[in-house]
């Protein structure tokens, strides 16, 4: 079996340390990486590194929102989208998203 390489792009540091505990609970043999959570450095790891097969995106970040990273960085991954804003669902659908989990994320959706 392939190793399933993972990423997290979240803001805010404990719901990527929340969010990767879930993932690693579940998921125990992929490779995770927490990415920080602007624009700018997002841009800048798709840059310089292979792409994840999955994507776990917050959408609000520090310097924008994601779909402007989505446009710099052009991710090859699959994405999921993490964030506490509905609004954002229908866009989301539009790139290259598999999923959208409204914060706060909890295992019942995960499962």
């Amino acid at each position: 079996m392939n190793e399933i390489n993972a990423a997290i792009i979240e803001d805010e540091f404990p719901a990527a340390r929340l969010l990767n505990k879930m993932i690693q609970e579940i998921r125990p043999e992929w490779k995770i990486t927490v990415i920080p959570g602007t624009i700018e450095e997002a841009v800048k790891w798709f840059e310089k590194n292979p792409h994840p097969h999955i994507l776990f995106l917050d959408i609000q970040l520090n310097d924008g929102d994601s779909f402007l990273f989505i446009e710099q960085a052009k991710p090859k991954s699959m994405i999921v989208f993490t964030t506490a804003y509905d609004e954002y669902a229908v866009r989301a659908f539009t790139v290259n998203s598999i999923d959208y989990l409204l914060k706060p994320i909890s295992k019942k959706k995960t499962e």
